[in-house]
């Protein structure tokens, strides 16, 4: 089995999340938010996104010596949630026209905070994983 680097195999979680969450978020401001409102829209997708990352994180980490450690495991992570924002900025720059500022400011709802909290527990789902012996 070929070794993957953590960063290769952050920029994979990503790729994977990204897509997972793009399908999902259209759901979710398509068809739940205008029935439920944003805020239960998101508590209904946050919980299915939390558990798709736990899935995709142990399966990408699992049988990986590279990955072993704590360091490995952060560095999968931090880089993955790098990823992860700067192709959610592109998207809603290219695709919604919203400026730096704008998306960031998203951030400061109750929806945005708590959108950007399950992004970080994204982030360290590989480390806790590696630190609680579930991958």
């Amino acid at each position: 089995m070929r070794a993957l680097s953590p960063l290769a195999m952050g920029a994979a979680y990503a790729a994977i999340m990204f897509a997972f969450g793009f399908a999902l978020g259209t759901v979710r401001v398509v068809l739940l938010a205008p029935a439920l409102g944003e805020l239960f829209a998101l508590l209904t997708e946050l919980p299915v996104m939390l558990s798709l990352s736990w899935i995709v994180s142990r399966r990408l980490v699992r049988n990986r010596p590279a990955l072993a450690g704590h360091a490995p495991r952060l560095t999968m992570g931090l880089f993955a949630l790098a990823l992860l924002l700067a192709a959610e900025f592109a998207l809603a720059f290219s695709a919604f026209g919203l400026t730096p500022r704008a998306y960031l400011g998203g951030y400061l709802s109750l929806v945005g905070a708590l959108g950007l909290g399950g992004q970080i527990a994204f982030a360290l789902f590989p480390w806790i994983q590696y630190r609680t012996g579930h991958a």
